[in-house]
């Protein structure tokens, strides 16, 4: 039995305050203030879908995000082509690029990304540190420092969620340089996306599902 300010208290009771009390901290971080955790915007692609983190969309100057811990992160391969890790890599959406306003942003005529692409002094420096994240240890020139949602299809410029290095698809030409099997893909997704084919979410959420399977979700040859 327990007194609080005078009132008895049974001894289960107790401790189920005091269970009440430690679970509210688990919110906290080190310092005492909220943990950090991803933004997220509604589920795209309807209810199935699961939530994509927001980033903090195009900056006027980017700096050089931290990245994932040394060997933390593994790729996948599905049918030989490399994947990211979703742990690491679960994607993250801009915030200034929606389906209302497509045609100011992804889709406007003369083009939208190379106006909010981090400069290479930032990504360079990011590529280096994401290769040792997915214990990369190929040619950095062969690889693609990729968006895992491409700028065309709305993905945040410089989020580390949105970014990984990705290796060259089966096959490649050592010292041949990027040429991914994935840029079609981000391609003709963009395309249906301008046209009303599908919609914006729908095309981040197929991406992040499977790169490599996005194309046949969503009926798009």
């Amino acid at each position: 039995m327990r007194f609080v300010r005078g009132v008895a208290v049974p001894a289960v009771f107790a401790f189920l305050l005091a269970g009440c009390s430690a679970g509210s901290l688990g919110g906290l971080g080190e310092s005492g203030a909220p943990a950090a955790g991803p933004s997220k915007t509604p589920a795209a692609g309807g209810s199935s879908g699961r939530s994509l983190a927001v980033g903090a969309g195009p900056q006027k100057a980017y700096t050089v995000q931290r990245q994932p811990a040394a060997g933390s992160c593994r790729y996948r391969y599905e049918r030989g082509e490399p994947l990211e890790d979703p742990v690491c890599t679960p994607g993250a959406v801009s915030p200034a690029v929606t389906q209302r306003n497509l045609a100011s942003t992804i889709c406007r005529k003369g083009g939208y990304t190379s106006g909010i692409r981090p400069s290479a002094y930032v990504t360079g420096k990011e590529k280096r540190l994401n290769a040792a994240s997915y214990g990369y240890s190929g040619r950095l020139s062969d690889a693609e420092y990729d968006h895992l949602i491409s700028l065309q299809l709305g993905g945040d410029p410089n989020d580390p969620r949105n970014l990984w290095v990705e290796p060259a698809d089966p096959g490649h030409r050592a010292a041949a340089g990027v040429n991914n099997k994935k840029d079609p893909v981000e391609t003709k997704l963009h395309t249906a996306v301008c046209a009303g084919k599908i919609t914006l979410a729908q095309a981040q959420q197929a991406i992040v599902r499977d790169w490599t399977t996005a194309l046949s979700t969503l009926h798009l040859h």
